[in-house]
């Protein structure tokens, strides 16, 4: 038995001064001389960590990097996508309707009121007039989280030809119009109220010398906005606001429903003159206040049921044409586009648009889902179509974030077509 006890002795003695030539070695390397190189590097050119006197295997970085003055951070790449305010598309805030704006420092990137832009982007969190799903409320909020993605950095739009953010053009996010929601009545009233101070202010970007205004009745040029919503009844105010600038307007709503009933049918309730004015109504409200150009307004997209077959005439006498969602088969998108611009051509134009045109399959995130709709694709390449119309004003409303996917894919296209809008006018200029 004496054998193993030697070899477990001769193994323990092996191991011990196999340990101290290692630990005398170790003491050679890190005791050497240091008056000919920097103490936090070895001579093999990695770096020491001084707390511990270890190696650090990572590749040798320069001390001075974060003080390199070759380094821009002012760059179209220098904020991510994923970071920064959470503006639409990464523009500038405005804050356009705050008490205080007007003491912002000086060279401050926001405006104040009464200062100029051409373009806003502007939530109206309203949604206290629904049918069915409510939460379009936090649409704005939505939308905007999910454009993250669109920045200077890649801002050209292939089809329409244009960047909007090198375009010359003020564009800004306004943030959103304060809306109660307890009182509908109320709530209209500061949709207007707040839509018709934006529309008032002077534009930074004039029509070119020598060019009047087409449309506008103050013989001036005014600015465009385009509302995120919300639900569908925050276009009432917003055409209210615009007839004091524009007169009557023509109007192209996509949506899956017409949203032109007469309130004795659809919620109105003699009791209640507020119940009369909700997101299926607002439109026979619009038409009866003289605020659409009579004959030269047009929906497309629709597909609901209706209540009757008199719906339609209803809808005609309000001033719209319309084109059922399936007729995309028979005379395609050009076909679309066609009948929308023989619409409206000549006119100053309210673009609207109902995510739920959109199949839900493309758009689940919706208060009135209806099946049987376009795809993302289709709707986009229409409202190319529009190139060169004279948009005055638009909207993208019915966004209710809380029954999207995990993908937020109703969030992320309704943030593509607020985009494509911003491409459009744009490229238009001031009117």
């Amino acid at each position: 038995m004496r054998a193993p006890i030697l070899t477990a002795a001769t193994a323990a003695v092996s191991l011990l001064t196999g340990t101290l030539a290692t630990l005398d070695a170790a003491q050679k390397i890190l005791g050497h001389d240091h008056s000919s190189h920097d103490h936090m590097r070895d001579v093999h050119g990695v770096y020491r960590n001084p707390s511990d006197d270890g190696i650090n295997p990572f590749p040798l970085v320069e001390p001075d990097v974060l003080s390199d003055a070759s380094i821009n951070l002012d760059t179209p790449a220098g904020d991510s996508i994923f970071s920064g305010l959470g503006t639409f598309a990464h523009l500038p805030f405005g804050a356009c309707l705050s008490p205080i704006a007007g003491q912002l420092p000086e060279g401050s990137e926001e405006v104040a009121p009464g200062d100029s832009f051409d373009i806003a982007v502007v939530g109206m969190p309203f949604d206290t007039a629904v049918s069915f799903r409510p939460g379009a409320r936090f649409g704005p909020s939505g939308i905007r989280h999910n454009s993250k993605r669109m920045s200077k950095f890649r801002g050209y739009n292939v089809p329409l030809g244009v960047n909007i953010y090198e375009s010359g053009q003020k564009i800004l996010d306004c943030g959103d119009i304060p809306v109660t929601a307890f009182d509908n009545n109320l709530a209209v009233k500061q949709m207007q109220r707040g839509y018709t101070s934006l529309l008032q202010r002077p534009v930074k970007t004039p029509a070119k010398e020598g060019k009047k205004p087409r449309y506008a009745k103050t013989g001036r040029s005014h600015p465009k906005l385009i509302t995120l919503g919300g639900d569908h009844t925050l276009v009432l105010p917003v055409l209210r606001s615009l007839e004091t600038v524009y007169g009557p307007v023509s109007v192209i709503h996509f949506d899956s429903h017409l949203d032109s009933w007469d309130p004795g049918f659809y919620g109105g309730d003699e009791a209640s003159k507020a119940s009369t004015i909700n997101h299926g109504t607002f439109f026979w409200h619009a038409a009866n206040e003289g605020l659409i150009r009579n004959g030269s307004s047009t929906h497309a997209g629709i597909r609901t049921r209706l209540a009757h077959p008199t719906d339609y005439d209803t809808d005609k006498q309000c001033g719209f044409s319309l084109q059922e969602a399936h007729v995309i088969d028979d005379i395609g998108i050009k076909g679309i586009v066609k009948n929308i611009r023989k619409a409206v051509e000549g006119n100053p134009v309210y673009l609207s648009i109902d995510i739920d045109v959109l199949d839900p399959s493309a758009a689940p995130a919706t208060g009135t889902p209806e099946t049987g709709g376009w795809t993302s694709r289709e709707l986009r390449k229409i409202l190319r179509g529009l190139d060169g119309l004279d948009i005055i004003g638009a909207d993208v409303v019915e966004v209710a974030p809380a029954y999207d996917n995990q993908a937020a894919l109703t969030q992320m296209v309704a943030a593509d077509l607020v985009f494509e809008i911003l491409g459009l006018m744009v490229k238009r200029g001031p009117l």
